[in-house]
């Protein structure tokens, strides 16, 4: 009988030290879907060199618009997705977003994050990207067997309020495995050590 499917959706895939050269090399993940059709995610430590008002046409306001591009991984750079907070007493955002997290939706259409621009959101409530992170049916699962990634609960705080450079070490420092914090602490390239 086959083991049933046990999805990663709403949690956090962080590099456990096997993707050194990788465009995933001390990266963080948010799975944002997985089900036996694959996964779909967005990594959440890669930044461009870009701001969103750069590379979006649309009205989006000085809130979406003025914040960096976020590389959401290495399959197809252009495709556009974004992460919005909303209030957990709110009515949904619509059919076009996908429930994440309780309170956390992802959006991939452009009229959807034009209207939240022009909605005024909050500071530190919305994040954008290009490209994201995909795996064929029974990808993912083989890299989890094979221990290239360490998983974490995402939280809405952790997504939006830690920086993203700074992220995989501060998820790695507050685990209570010694092997992560030390892993946290490493060189960029053990050569250096």
């Amino acid at each position: 009988m086959a083991r049933p499917h046990k999805s990663l959706k709403g949690q956090l895939l962080l590099d456990g030290g096997q993707l050194a050269g990788s465009w995933f090399h001390r990266s963080v993940v948010l799975v944002c879907e997985h089900n036996s059709e694959g996964a779909f995610g967005l990594v959440l430590t890669k930044l461009s060199d870009s701001r969103v008002e750069d590379v979006l046409e649309g009205d989006l306001g000085p809130v979406i618009g003025g914040q960096i591009l976020c590389g959401g991984g290495p399959v197809q750079p252009a495709a556009l997705s974004f992460l919005r907070l909303v209030d957990a007493a709110a009515e949904s955002p619509g059919a076009t977003q996908t429930l994440v997290l309780p309170g956390l939706w992802v959006g991939h259409q452009l009229e959807d994050l034009v209207d939240l621009g022009r909605s005024s959101p909050q500071p530190g409530s919305v994040r954008v990207f290009a490209g994201y992170a995909g795996w064929s049916p029974g990808q993912l699962d083989g890299e989890m067997k094979r221990k290239a990634w360490l998983t974490e609960p995402a939280t809405a705080e952790l997504i939006f309020s830690v920086p993203p450079e700074q992220l995989w070490r501060h998820i790695l420092k507050r685990r209570t495995n010694w092997l992560d914090r030390l892993l946290a602490e490493s060189p960029e390239d053990p050569a250096c050590n």
